[in-house]
């Protein structure tokens, strides 16, 4: 008979920021788990609260599903005598898995035969499988910093309080740092904190939800949602929605009570996200927004209560944050004092990373390598000089007031100090130079912005590598994979013509006083495959490209972002062509067969057979028009000219014997496939492609 099954792992209070990835664990290791032990279920969802991490599976069968396996044994000729009598080994065999002699079977495996025998192991109960299930799921959680408690050696996330295995109505026994499974839980610290016994799962949700705690965090989520949202109707506004930050609010609290609080007006003349970077990032709240998207004075929170004693808690979060916006106004206020350009010098005191030298050292490389990326676009000098200065400045709000106390506003307030005495241009890329600082961040629009934000993303991935400091599996502590992205976005939001080995080369030569020549070479091939596998995942991603066809496309050349991104679409478009397969085996037969040759021209004297003659006199057409094509960047006419080969490739493999004895025409005939293979390969590497 099939039962529920709730198992609650009750804590003190979890970081916010490892409640997703930890329910996300704890249902795959669930579902692996139950599969590996053959206990079939209807459903699994995890939940939790800053208290609890939650397990319920629905319709978990009382029983394993019985196991019938074949096991290998030893080979036939060690197995019988020459009468067919078992030997010991069979005799062996046979009792070491449990089944009679008699009932052994022999098979050919490979190239010999072998005795085999039907094992069958009957499906235990459920309530003895569990407590070990469930205690091996608690140990494989893991979490980004796990702590110790008491003279426990065991690590969790944060100290165990409390367990609840319940299958049906039956405690499933599991015990771990000092702590003993039962069917008691537990409801909000303060407003219930009273033991809460549960007779069975189906109870769970009621019985914590009448001792506010909302254990469902998407249920949690969507009452924040619709009480902000009732909240700011009733002020005339709209809820400046934070999707991170509402999943972040969701899991700081059990029961949500939402509320609207008030800051005065006069803060409102300082910039606006000097205004809302404390609340959001501070004191996370959520803005509020009037008329024509306006800021209001006002602000709305979540309690983890209900709404006894709100005015008291509004007016203690009104306090908090009427602190931290005087705090805000005074920075900006000293800040606006001197000239952004009076505090460049100051960063030559600030270390940027101990193998690559100071900030100022990092802006002087920033200005030529964006000057020099200008000039590579063929901007004009009053720009190139707009970019340059923007470079200059671009990190002196390092050294503020401001970004020193709110480090999220770097650039930012960089532009509204630049206002007073700089270009529009220069205090816009001043602002922009940061982005895209997120995958769905904008990327800069000004030109100013472009250069400098690829130079500095450029030079930092250039002088990590060259250090030594490359990403490895998940950790990435500079950024490198994010910057990376970055300038590949910029590149293809833009359209720029820009080539990647030459932006890392020129950011590897400007590093060349601290690091040797053979380690600017492994760090220029190093950094290009790590743009290579960015824009993998950028074509996969984002623009749903298959995975072959960016195989295909990257395997030629991925140096030059939008001549790639241009020979894939040209490629997919191609690609829905019925003839497109035949095309497609025809080309990969030849690069199968001229993979192997080596460099060498065809000698057209060598040419005997009418069909190797003909598929010659094809190329050569064909090399001209492509060649015109790709001067205009039209892979798709590229395309569309090396269609005409497929016939004389085809004809040429049925009439022509490539792999003769005759070393000289063997090698010629190579050499006029791989004559067709580099045509192909102007766009994509055919023999990548997944020929359906």
């Amino acid at each position: 008979m099939s039962q529920d099954l709730l198992f609650e792992i009750g804590t003190e209070e979890i970081p916010a920021r490892f409640m997703e990835p930890a329910l996300q664990q704890l249902k795959e290791l669930a579902e692996k788990a139950l599969a590996e032990a053959r206990l079939s279920y209807q459903g699994a969802a995890t939940y939790g609260t800053p208290r609890r991490l939650c397990l319920y599976v629905t319709g978990l069968a009382g029983t394993q599903a019985d196991l019938v396996k074949e096991v290998k044994g030893p080979a036939k000729k060690a197995a019988f005598d020459a009468e067919g009598h078992p030997t010991k080994a069979a005799l062996g065999f046979a009792k070491s898995q449990g089944v009679d002699v008699s009932e052994l079977v022999v098979k050919t495996v490979g190239n010999g035969e072998y005795v085999f025998a039907t094992v069958k192991e009957v499906g235990r109960p459920a309530r003895e499988i569990l407590p070990e299930l469930l205690l091996g799921l608690v140990k494989d959680l893991y979490f980004p910093k796990p702590m110790r408690w008491a003279d426990y050696e065991f690590r969790f996330a944060r100290p165990i309080h409390w367990l609840v295995a319940l299958l049906g109505e039956e405690v499933i026994p599991v015990s771990i740092a000092g702590v003993t499974s039962d069917r008691v839980t537990y409801g909000h610290r303060f407003l219930a904190p009273e033991k809460i016994p549960l007779v069975q799962p189906q109870d769970y949700f009621a019985a914590l939800e009448k001792a506010y705690v909302i254990v469902d965090q998407n249920k949690r989520k969507e009452l924040i949602r619709v009480q902000l949202e009732e909240l700011a109707a009733r002020e005339n506004g709209t809820v400046d929605w934070d999707e991170e930050l509402l999943v972040e609010v969701t899991h700081l609290l059990e029961y949500p009570t939402g509320f609207v609080g008030n800051f005065d007006p006069e803060y409102l003349q300082l910039p606006e996200e000097v205004v809302i970077t404390p609340m959001k990032e501070h004191q996370r709240y959520f803005p509020l927004r009037g008329a024509g998207g306006k800021l209001l004075p006002k602000f709305l929170a979540v309690r983890n209560g209900d709404d006894r004693y709100l005015d008291n808690v509004r007016e203690g979060n009104e306090k908090v944050l009427a602190a931290r916006l005087t705090d805000a106004h005074f920075f900006y206020q000293e800040d606006m004092k001197e000239p952004l350009e009076n505090k460049v010098e100051r960063l030559k005191s600030i270390v940027f990373q101990e193998k690559l030298g100071t900030v100022w050292e990092k802006v002087v490389r920033i200005q030529k390598l964006a000057v020099t990326l200008g000039q590579q676009l063929g901007w004009d000098p009053e720009i190139l000089s707009q970019v340059q200065r923007t470079a200059y400045l671009a990190k002196a709000d390092l050294v503020t007031n401001m970004v020193y106390e709110f480090p999220e506003l770097q650039g930012i307030m960089g532009g509204y100090y630049a206002r007073p005495t700089e270009s529009p241009e220069v205090a816009q890329g001043i602002r922009e130079h940061y982005q895209p600082r997120f995958s769905q961040d904008a990327v800069p629009a000004s030109r100013t912005g472009i250069a400098v934000s690829m130079a500095d993303k450029m030079d930092t991935i250039a002088g990590c590598f060259l250090a030594g400091l490359i990403p490895t599996g998940s950790q990435d502590p500079y950024a490198l994979r994010r910057q990376a992205l970055g300038i590949c976005r910029i590149i293809l939001t833009h359209g720029l013509p820009v080539s990647l080995k030459d932006l890392a080369q020129a950011a590897i030569e400007l590093y060349q006083d601290r690091f040797s020549g053979e380690a600017a070479a492994k760090a220029l091939a190093a950094i290009l495959d790590f743009f290579k596998q960015r824009l993998e995942n950028i074509f996969q991603e984002e623009y749903g490209f298959s995975y072959d066809v960016v195989d295909a496309v990257l395997a030629v050349g991925a140096e030059k972002p939008v001549d790639a991104l241009q020979r894939a679409r040209s490629l997919v478009k191609f690609m829905e062509r019925d003839t497109f397969d035949a095309l497609s085996t025809a080309f990969t037969r030849a690069f199968n067969l001229a993979k192997n040759a080596g460099e060498g021209e065809v000698e057209a004297g060598l040419l005997a057979e009418p069909a190797e003659r003909e598929l010659y006199e094809s190329i050569q057409t064909v090399s001209r028009l492509v060649h015109k094509h790709l001067a205009q960047e039209d892979y798709f006419s590229i395309l569309e000219v090396l269609a005409t080969l497929r016939e004389p490739i085809d004809r040429f493999f049925d009439q022509v014997m490539v792999m003769v004895e005759d070393e000289q025409v063997k090698r010629n005939r190579l050499a006029l496939l791989q004559s067709v293979v580099k045509l192909a390969r102007v766009v994509a590497d055919f023999s990548r492609l997944a020929v359906k």
